[in-house]
């Protein structure tokens, strides 16, 4: 059960209005990377977390975090949308765009110059689930696999990349209230990521997931004459010169060894068989022309 308190974690005030800002904001709202992807994935891996009780606590501290997260940026957008204060007015006859949203007469001039339209037709300047392009959010952004290790890598990634975007679009405004915000979230995925990173080492200290992952299939099973070759698969050998090329392997089973000229270990040249003449498909040599279809769909042929 989660329990609402009034007050945000954070600020989400902006010191004017811009409904163009407020279209980009939608990216870390409703994107791929955005805080309600982050929210989701990190409360199903909680929901479905059969680890320690520290690992799920953990989880969940953060999955409730990131709903106010979501909060806050779907209020950002809203009152980046909203009138503006009397003193911001009067910039309203120098901007026609900031000016349309204000008057509400001339709407259509802030669509053309950029506003999202759905946050006049569809919200009632409000946000929505949805990316800077419009995009709806997607339940597929999800990752909650029921392996820790792979999903709290994947973490460090959604971490990574909600920072990146947020570090730009700081750079984006000059708006005083926007970047407070912003600062906050860009410190918060700081945090994050460095938690993400200290819960691998903790699974892997506590002996529950190692690399690689999933550590529980026999690794006997793979084509094990493989599994620590780096394979130089593009022109020059520059790539040999890397960590991942030589050395022992991260798991510390094997021996890194680069090949600096992969050959081909098949003879398998992906030729394919006939298909089922029903479906129509063009066979690889010539063949009947159909002329009737028996009741249980079969073919007759010339």
């Amino acid at each position: 059960m989660f329990l609402r308190t009034k007050e945000f974690q954070y600020n989400a005030r902006p010191a004017k209005p811009d409904p163009m800002y407020a279209k980009m904001l939608q990216e870390i709202l409703g994107g791929q990377w955005g805080e309600i992807s982050v929210m989701m994935t990190y409360l199903f891996q909680g929901w479905n977390c059969r680890a320690p009780g520290k690992y799920k606590d953990m989880i969940f501290d953060i999955g409730t975090e990131e709903i106010n997260h979501v909060e806050m940026i779907s209020t950002m957008i809203a009152r980046l949308l909203e009138k503006s204060p009397v003193e911001a007015e009067e910039m309203a006859n120098k901007d026609s765009v900031i000016g349309a949203v204000l008057g509400g007469a001339r709407v259509e001039d802030a669509i053309l110059a950029g506003m999202n339209p759905q946050h006049a037709i569809v919200t009632g300047s409000g946000a929505q689930a949805a990316d800077s392009v419009g995009v709806p959010w997607n339940g597929r952004y999800v990752v909650a696999s029921g392996n820790l290790l792979a999903d709290f890598r994947f973490n460090v990634t959604a971490e990574s990349q909600g920072r990146l975007q947020v570090s730009r679009l700081y750079a984006l405004t000059d708006d005083p209230g926007v970047r407070d915000m912003l600062s906050f979230l860009l410190a918060r995925d700081t945090m994050h990521q460095n938690q993400w990173l200290a819960a691998i080492e903790e699974l892997e200290a506590d002996g529950l997931e190692m690399t690689p992952v999933p550590h529980t299939f026999p690794q006997e099973l793979e084509k094990q004459e493989v599994s620590y070759q780096y394979m130089n698969f593009s022109e020059g050998i520059d790539s040999g010169q890397g960590r991942w090329a030589m050395g022992p392997s991260k798991d510390g089973r094997g021996q890194f060894e680069y090949v600096a000229d992969p050959a081909p270990l098949s003879d398998d040249t992906g030729e394919l068989g006939m298909a089922d003449p029903r479906l129509h498909g063009t066979a690889p040599t010539p063949r009947p022309t159909i002329t009737s279809f028996t009741r249980k769909g079969q073919q007759a042929a010339e």
